[in-house]
């Protein structure tokens, strides 16, 4: 049976940014929803945040404040791990930190506290699926649900089906999340899914043009705003994410692709994380956000920013085209996920599309030369034959 609004309630374990947001979509969407976090002030902080973020938009006259109080009304704390409240839940949403071993942990303690047919959804990013419900003893009960951060803001989410996840709940979760108002991808387990695996050149290429001292990330920034498009440069979207977490997404890519060299946790963004430097939420990163601090002007050379959107496209779509061809979603999910996930401009398969698949695998293979790296730069082999033939990627 599809799960309802009505008669749903939903647990969210996990009241840091990405917890809170998901507990307030789905209280948005009419539901009741026991938000858990290990402390009262976990829990708290993401009331608070839940607060903040209501009171913004009823700032913004998109929403009345007795339609902002009714949401919050909803969300009921719920601090530690001995309460029996998430045994009325229909489902459960994990979002704790990104390490695999946590989060098997939390889901055969969960199998002992909800009820027989609740679902049970991880929302992490990049790690395996599989692999988190294999303590489980009915992992077929267990689900990718991935939401982009803010979760209110961004319509995107994944839904991944894990080896063992039964069809009928990977239905159930899509048709809950598409009733949340939600653009809804079907990914496939894979390292990274679809949003998060495709983007690693966005971040990796731009850091790899400042290293070689091509141009600081600044001009890096200006370049793919200005010149590409996109609504904020690699360096100030990795400072707004947390270098932390970039890191930890590239890193769980690598592991999970048997450390293909196209995957590399780079050197900087390591450095950047010991330094405790992981962006705005520590005030400092790529960028120092301190109080008065100055910020650097980029070098506004047309010449220099278009190599630099070529450079780190021609990667992009290479990247998708890839993915699509490892089975990772669709050409028609890929280019959603891409634009609905990350607010890429355009879909990257329709992009290469328009640029043209040989002048993209041209690039690739420029880039492999002048650098002799065979690894990173490497054309995709569907890409490659799909320019041999005059193909395009069709939707």
């Amino acid at each position: 049976m599809p799960i309802r609004a009505s008669e749903t309630v939903v647990g969210v374990i996990g009241a840091g940014a990405m917890g809170s947001g998901i507990a307030q979509v789905a209280a948005t969407a009419g539901h009741n929803v026991i938000l858990r976090d290990v402390s009262d002030r976990a829990v708290q902080s993401g009331v608070d945040a839940i607060k903040k973020s209501l009171a913004g938009q009823v700032a913004k006259k998109k929403m009345t404040e007795a339609r902002a109080e009714e949401i919050l009304e909803r969300v009921s704390k719920d601090a530690g791990v001995e309460s029996n409240a998430l045994r009325e839940c229909a489902i459960v949403i994990e979002a704790i930190i990104e390490e695999i071993e946590a989060k098997r942990r939390l889901f055969r303690e969960l199998e002992d506290t909800v009820s027989a047919t609740c679902i049970l959804a991880t929302n992490t990013s990049s790690l395996s699926v599989s692999v988190i419900a294999s303590g489980c003893a009915r992992p077929q009960r267990v689900v990718g649900i991935h939401f982009f951060n803010p979760p209110a803001v961004l319509p995107l989410v994944e839904i991944v089906p894990g080896k063992q996840t039964s069809p009928d709940v990977a239905n159930q979760a899509r048709l809950l999340i598409d009733s949340w108002g939600k653009t809804t991808v079907i990914a496939s387990d894979t390292p990274g899914f679809i949003v998060n695996r495709i983007a690693r050149p966005f971040y990796g290429e731009a850091i790899r043009i400042n290293e070689e001292g091509i141009a600081d990330p600044a001009t890096i920034d200006w370049a793919m705003k200005e010149i590409g498009g996109f609504k904020m440069g690699p360096f100030e979207l990795m400072d707004f994410i947390g270098n932390d977490v970039n890191l930890a997404a590239t890193t769980a890519v690598y592991e999970g692709t048997n450390r293909d060299p196209r995957y590399t946790p780079s050197a900087t963004q390591q450095r950047l994380v010991s330094e405790g430097r992981l962006g705005k939420k520590t005030g400092a990163g790529h960028y120092d956000y301190s109080e008065g601090a100055a910020q650097p002007q980029p070098v506004k050379d047309p010449e220099i920013g278009q190599r630099i959107v070529d450079r780190i496209l021609a990667m992009l779509v290479n990247e998708a085209a890839d993915a699509v061809r490892q089975g990772c979603g669709s050409p028609a999910d890929v280019d959603l996920a891409m634009t609905k996930g990350v607010n890429y401009p355009k879909g990257l398969l329709s992009w290469g599309n328009e640029i043209g698949l040989t002048h993209i695998a041209d690039r690739i293979n420029t880039l492999r030369a002048e650098h002799g790296d065979d690894d990173r730069y490497r054309v995709s082999p569907l890409l490659s034959e799909m320019a041999s033939r005059g193909e395009q990627f069709h939707q």
